[in-house]
């Protein structure tokens, strides 16, 4: 889940989020109010990416949104809802981990767990603990498009392990992910709380571990602000997160948001900006800006249709005087009988620093997310 007017919040309470298909649920309720839920859906796609020498074409599960299933449990308590939701990966091979030097797949690791979560809500707000969302975990994916289910302002999802080479046909470039990140936020072991909505406002805090890997024994702390509101037809959504990273007091801090408007014409306008400030010698001090424009309509009777254009322009990601630029398009169908978003992108990578000079990265995609349909009755 990642598009919201409320990103941290409803990524824990597993809301609809515009712009990217809700996981069927399979619900059982009880007499006091208190329900169960499963849920789950599968991305699977066929990614071909061409480095200028090179074309590599697989079928992998998207890193987009990985194929997942879960579980969320919600109970009253007094005037409050005690919450619990545990979700996992399902370890196919991943889009992330394929490169030009093969596949690293490792199937399903501990770090396939995204939320063993827990939380109490009210009307002063929400605490949380456990594995699950940190507040700017989204805080630069706010999204209201259609086109949102496949282009967004992470653009290195399908091809993140394949490194850049350059003109003399070396791979002497950085891998994907180093030089087109988005500064987002992340899942961490953690507590936090977030505020009631206040006219569309709320905010949160957080301070976390990665729990997930013994490599690292960093303090992560953030703090959001969020905003969703409908004017008339249109809907207006933006946020804005601080996070920090303490490591044994070597700080690395990121300044991010985005934000998006929908129109009553199918018409969106998406942009999204971060810079990091980080203490480490030698380290770069990165930042970059996005912007992307779709339209949605439904054309078709089948279901839903989303199309957009976007470019990314990053500096100092790799290397300080780096230049990363990325555009592309795509477009996305919704097949209601299938419960399913087809997807089409293609996109392409330049990148540029003072020790070479670099070929272009190009990817298509071709994917499908199915939810998952899981039969039963609610009781």
């Amino acid at each position: 889940m990642r598009r919201l007017l409320s990103i941290s919040a409803a990524a824990a309470a597993g809301l609809y989020v515009p712009g990217q298909p809700v996981s069927a649920e399979l619900k059982y309720s009880n007499n006091s109010g208190g329900s169960v839920e499963i849920y789950g859906h599968l991305n699977p796609a066929i990614i071909s990416v061409d480095d200028g020498r090179q074309t590599e074409t697989n079928v992998l599960d998207n890193d987009l949104s990985r194929s997942r299933i879960g579980l969320r449990l919600m109970q009253p308590f007094g005037s409050n809802t005690f919450g619990v939701r545990f979700e996992t990966g399902l370890g196919f091979p991943n889009s992330t981990e394929v490169n030009q030097f093969g596949s690293n797949c490792s199937g399903w690791t501990r770090a396939g767990l995204r939320h063993v979560d827990f939380w109490l809500e009210g009307i002063w707000g929400r605490f949380s603990a456990g594995q699950g969302s940190m507040v700017a975990d989204g805080a630069a994916e706010t999204d209201l498009s259609y086109a949102g289910t496949a282009l967004y302002s992470y653009t290195a999802d399908a091809n993140a392990g394949f490194m850049i080479r350059d003109t003399a046909g070396a791979l002497s470039g950085p891998a994907a992910a180093s030089a087109y990140d988005n500064l987002d936020g992340s899942r961490r072991g953690r507590i936090g709380y977030d505020t009631p909505d206040f006219n569309g406002f709320s905010a949160g805090v957080a301070w976390g571990k990665n729990v997930l890997s013994s490599a690292d024994d960093a303090d992560y702390y953030d703090i959001g602000l969020l905003y969703g509101q409908d004017y008339g037809s249109a809907a207006f959504s933006a946020s804005l997160a601080y996070q920090v990273r303490d490591n044994a007091g070597a700080e690395r801090s990121d300044v991010l948001g985005a934000a998006s408007v929908l129109l009553v014409n199918g018409l969106s306008f998406t942009v999204a900006g971060g810079t990091r400030e980080n203490d480490a010698a030698g380290a770069s001090d990165p930042s970059y800006y996005y912007a992307k424009t779709g339209c949605e309509n439904q054309w078709f009777n089948w279901g839903k249709t989303g199309v957009g254009v976007h470019y990314h322009d990053g500096e100092d990601f790799n290397v300080t005087g780096s230049s990363a630029k990325g555009w592309g398009g795509g477009a996305v169908q919704k097949v209601e009988n299938l419960n399913t978003d087809i997807y089409l992108t293609y996109q392409v990578y330049e990148y540029e620093d003072a020790a070479a000079t670099y070929q272009d990265l190009t990817t298509w995609v071709l994917g499908a997310l199915e939810i998952l349909t899981l039969r039963g009755a609610a009781h």
